[in-house]
């Protein structure tokens, strides 16, 4: 029997309004995780000692680069979620699909948008595509980290039924108690990865063998949010992937897994071909 549940802080989605136009937390939690990303990635750029004094790009470029990550970020991720998780909805409400400030961004999706940036960007200045990704990795637990707890505002993407003496009940959901799910997930996507990138790229120089940092960024990933998913985040409704103990997340997750695998053994083995 459940002694005890912790009341759901209701927080208004709408953060302020001007005149006719509301600005919304959710989209604050994205705005404050590019900005707080960009710095951060700024700071590694202009950080030569980190590079073995020679930095892949410059801080002009870096800023250059913040537009692209942006527009890998909301397109990737709100068309991930369109096609990962609801296409049937937006295939009769088309209208729907830019309305990003109602939630509803997959982060697979927006993985895949800047992904795609830093391959273009990359591209058109020169520049090592697995350095900027390693750098774009190091610089994403922030928004990562906001957009969590954003979701918890929009009391979105919740978690399973549990007894735990933590436990919420969710507005606009049911009446049972749930583990707080978005908050597991801003500390260990949030908090705990950026702890693990920020040791591979201060403390053992990973930054020196391009892709480590990335692949890095996605087995760790992968992990946490598996471990997440099967046992706390409730998974989607319906969605075709949820089969047994497998969820949406966790399927998405294990080429994530496998990818950074293969990442960090392709930049040990140039490292050791050329030492």
């Amino acid at each position: 029997m459940q002694l005890f549940v912790i009341p759901f802080p209701v927080v208004d989605p709408v953060a302020f309004s001007i005149g006719p136009v509301s600005v919304r937390w959710y989209g604050l939690a994205y705005l404050a995780g590019i900005l707080a990303g960009w710095l951060y990635g700024r700071r590694i750029v202009s950080r030569a000692d980190l590079w073995n004094g020679n930095p892949p790009m410059t801080v002009r470029q870096a800023d250059d680069f913040l537009l692209w990550i942006t527009l890998g970020i909301v397109v990737g991720g709100r068309l991930g979620f369109v096609l990962f998780y609801e296409p049937s909805f937006f295939w009769q409400n088309p209208s729907q699909i830019p309305a990003i400030w109602n939630g509803g961004m997959s982060f697979h999706g927006g993985l895949l948008g800047v992904v795609t940036a830093v391959y273009l960007f990359a591209r058109a200045q020169g520049i090592n595509p697995l350095s900027l990704g390693d750098i774009a990795s190091a610089a994403t637990p922030f928004g990562l980290f906001f957009g969590r707890i954003a979701n918890f505002i929009n009391s979105e993407v919740y978690g399973r039924p549990t007894d735990v003496p933590w436990a919420m009940v969710f507005p606009g959901v049911d009446d049972l108690p749930r583990h707080p799910s978005q908050l597991y997930e801003a500390a260990l996507e949030g908090v705990v990865l950026f702890i693990i990138l920020r040791v591979a790229t201060h403390y053992y120089k990973e930054l020196n063998r391009p892709g480590t940092v990335f692949g890095l960024f996605l087995i760790f990933y992968g992990i946490f949010r598996s471990v997440i998913e099967e046992v706390a985040r409730e998974p989607h409704p319906g969605h075709p992937l949820d089969i047994g103990i497998l969820t949406p997340g966790m399927a998405y997750s294990i080429p994530m897994f496998l990818i950074g695998v293969w990442l960090i053994w392709r930049a040990r083995r140039k490292a050791a071909l050329a030492a």
